[in-house]
């Protein structure tokens, strides 16, 4: 299959995220290149206009990194945790309400692989074109179906294996989880207050649901170098808090 995409990394570490859809490319702040060059400096180093890249194949990282941004997006730390509590795989049904800028999207549509399905919704066509445009430039659009609707109503999707929530009022979409879902599926909220946390703890208690739970992920980088090792200076802290639960069809 022939590469579509790479990352160009520079020295500095930063990276340019290159979409190989024509046989010449412009990157920005880089220059044009025939995209077949690109392609045979797979892993080694590429310069341009005195510059120097290592040219990469893209991981799911540099997806998300390079997304354009219409709204907040759920980043790796938090979108990893995600995926893991909620068992999300190959062949999985999963429905997003709050699409955003499709950030996490890309996530879930990496996850699920290209047997499996995501269904995100969002009340702003604005939000819904970006996440399309941010799929699509990934690689990842024919796994995807975007819809523009109110995802805490009433929606067709039924047995799916998770349901995804990134919207300021999570507790509002517990009822809807709860017939979306099926027996045993996993549901997930990404809220940043804790505030949102307490009403949707409280609408998932009241429904058919058990082992909630709700975590922070915090992640602190380590810089290593020959003058000594030490966590960076810049720690990534608060976020979001993570909420999960799994819907049954009877409590204890």
């Amino acid at each position: 299959m022939q590469l579509d995409r790479v990352v160009l990394l520079e020295p500095s570490g930063a990276k340019h995220f290159v979409v190989l859809d024509r046989d010449v490319v412009n990157i920005p702040a880089v220059g044009v290149v025939r995209a077949d060059t690109l392609r045979s400096a797979l892993g080694r180093r590429w310069s341009a206009g005195g510059r120097s890249f290592l040219v990469l194949t893209p991981s799911i990282r540099d997806a998300v990194g390079s997304v354009r941004r219409q709204a907040q997006i759920i980043g790796p730390k938090d979108a990893a945790s995600l995926i893991w509590n909620c068992d999300i795989k190959a062949g999985d049904v999963v429905v997003e309400v709050g699409a955003g800028s499709g950030a996490l999207t890309l996530v879930l549509a990496q996850a699920v692989g290209p047997g499996g399905h995501v269904v995100t919704y969002d009340m702003r066509s604005d939000f819904l074109d970006r996440a399309r445009e941010n799929v699509a430039a990934a690689g990842l659009g024919e796994r995807v179906e975007f819809k523009l609707g109110d995802g805490r109503a009433a929606i067709p999707e039924t047995r799916v294996d998770a349901f995804v929530v990134d919207i300021p009022d999570p507790w509002e979409a517990v009822g809807t989880a709860a017939k979306s879902l099926r027996p045993c599926g996993h549901f997930a909220s990404y809220s940043p207050n804790v505030e949102q946390v307490n009403r949707t703890v409280a609408a998932l208690r009241t429904g058919t649901f058990v082992e909630t739970r709700t975590l922070e992920i915090i992640e602190r980088e380590i810089e290593a170098s020959e003058s000594g090792t030490h966590p960076s200076f810049a720690p990534l802290g608060h976020t979001g808090y993570l909420t999960f639960a799994r819907s049954v069809l009877e409590r204890f």
